[in-house]
């Protein structure tokens, strides 16, 4: 799927605004939101998928209570850059997210995400920074913020 950009006020650049990132799993969606201008993510939350069909209603309330200018959906791709077992998937769905929200949607390689994600809560739990266990939802959620950080590092660096 070809890269969008919404607004964007420099070429490669989006205009500032919010952005929401999305962890795609055949049984669960991480879902995090992120800010052009300071370009921090948070995690949301996670919305249940059942046989790899996500529950439309739950993300199009995260759409709608959140006003994304712009859609992150982690694609996943085996460690040699072939395409993985989800990775079909993951480009159904983004192309499926961004036509239901009227949005463009980057789409962006999650490599390694999840268990960046799995690491950053272990650790805080390990700190004491974080009260209860770590549960799959928690790491989809983190997984989001992580690929959308990843990506707001990248497309929203100050001008070369």
């Amino acid at each position: 799927m070809p890269d969008a950009q919404a607004g964007a006020s420099t070429p490669g650049r989006p205009a500032p605004g919010l952005v929401l990132g999305f962890d795609f799993g055949s049984r669960r969606i991480g879902v995090a939101a992120g800010d052009t201008l300071t370009r921090g993510a948070r995690p949301l939350g996670v919305v249940a998928a059942r046989a790899g069909e996500p529950d439309w209603p739950a993300l199009e309330r995260y759409l709608r209570d959140w006003g994304p200018r712009l859609l992150v959906v982690g694609v996943p791709y085996n460690m040699d850059g072939t395409p993985g077992a989800l990775t079909d998937a993951a480009q159904g769905f983004a192309a499926e997210l961004g036509r239901r929200a009227g949005l463009p949607v980057i789409s962006v390689d999650e490599r390694l995400s999840s268990r960046e994600a799995a690491d950053i809560l272990r650790a805080k739990r390990r700190s004491g920074e974080r009260g209860r266990r770590v549960r799959h939802g928690d790491v989809d959620a983190a997984a989001a913020c992580v690929l959308l950080e990843q990506w707001l590092r990248g497309a929203a660096a100050p001008n070369e």
